[in-house]
């Protein structure tokens, strides 16, 4: 039994030494890799250039950080401008409502001052023809005044012995009375007629006054309309140049997270394999105290 303990023994101690001289060798050989990659030049031309690569993509970053900054005063640049071309586009919509208010008002006044004059020359027809009427009816007791005056006269002649008792005294005070009513309106007639010339004066003045501000309200509406499509045209422009600028910092942003993202993973790739080197050669170095503690509880 004994003998058997000691083969068994041996057999694993046979084992054992032959892992630890198989770990010892690649711990050399690991060793060694280690130490030429670090004395080698060309560890250190790939570590210059992981450091330098890892120096221009923070250069970058702080680049891109400045720029996103930059558009973001852009950004808001352009929204305080976007907002002034809001706010003059609300204020010309304001003023073009404004004139369509005054040209609605002025065409009214324009209707009004037409239909004004349209009554004016009706009532001036109108007063023509009671003058001509007044002036038939004038005609015709004149001519009957006249007849009367000529009957009158043969009775005189035909009554030549009082004369005194027949002097046509009423007949005159009626031809008198008949003149000044007449001369009253006429000039009546004059007078009427006049405050209609002046006021068919006042309403073409009105009138014309009226197409003046139609006119000039029209050339305000006019510019008023170009002043705002050339503010629209200006506000799209302004939108697709933010929306461009967004979206090629969007783009750059990305660019450089992925970038960020590779180098972390390398990073962490680089890592484990420095924790997994000195864990194995943790491992190394207990297996090794057990095999030595063994050994010499053999020996």
């Amino acid at each position: 039994e004994e003998s058997l303990q000691m083969w068994d023994l041996n057999k694993r101690l046979e084992a054992y030494l032959a892992r630890v001289k198989f770990l010892e060798e690649e711990n050399e050989v690991l060793r060694a890799e280690i130490q030429s990659a670090k004395g080698s030049p060309a560890g250190d031309s790939w570590r210059a250039k992981y450091e330098t690569e890892l120096r221009s993509l923070r250069d970058a970053l702080d680049h891109a950080f400045r720029e996103k900054c930059t558009a973001e005063l852009a950004r808001d640049n352009l929204y305080e401008e976007v907002q002034q071309v809001k706010s003059r586009c609300q204020k010309e919509q304001a003023a073009r409502e404004e004139a369509k208010k005054q040209l609605s008002l002025s065409r009214k006044e324009l209707e009004e001052e037409r239909r004004a004059q349209i009554w004016l020359k009706e009532r001036a027809v109108q007063l023509e023809k009671e003058v001509e009427a007044l002036l038939e009816v004038h005609e015709e007791e004149k001519a009957g005044l006249d007849q009367e005056i000529a009957s009158f006269s043969q009775s005189l002649e035909s009554f030549r012995c009082a004369p005194v008792a027949f002097q046509p005294v009423e007949v005159e005070d009626y031809s008198k009375r008949l003149s000044e009513i007449w001369k009253g309106a006429v000039e009546t007639y004059k007078t009427e007629v006049s405050q209609l010339e002046g006021s068919l004066c006042q309403a073409k003045e009105n009138l014309w006054k009226a197409v003046e501000d139609n006119q000039q309200s029209q050339l305000q509406l006019q510019h008023l309309e170009k002043d705002l499509a050339g503010l629209k045209a200006r506000k799209e422009m302004l939108e697709e140049s933010l929306a461009r600028q967004w979206q090629e910092q969007h783009g750059e942003a990305e660019k450089f997270q992925l970038a960020m993202e590779a180098l972390e993973q390398e990073k962490q790739s680089l890592r484990g394999q420095i924790a997994q080197v000195l864990e194995d050669r943790q491992q190394l170095m207990h297996l090794k105290m057990s095999l030595s503690l063994e050994v010499a509880t053999y020996r």
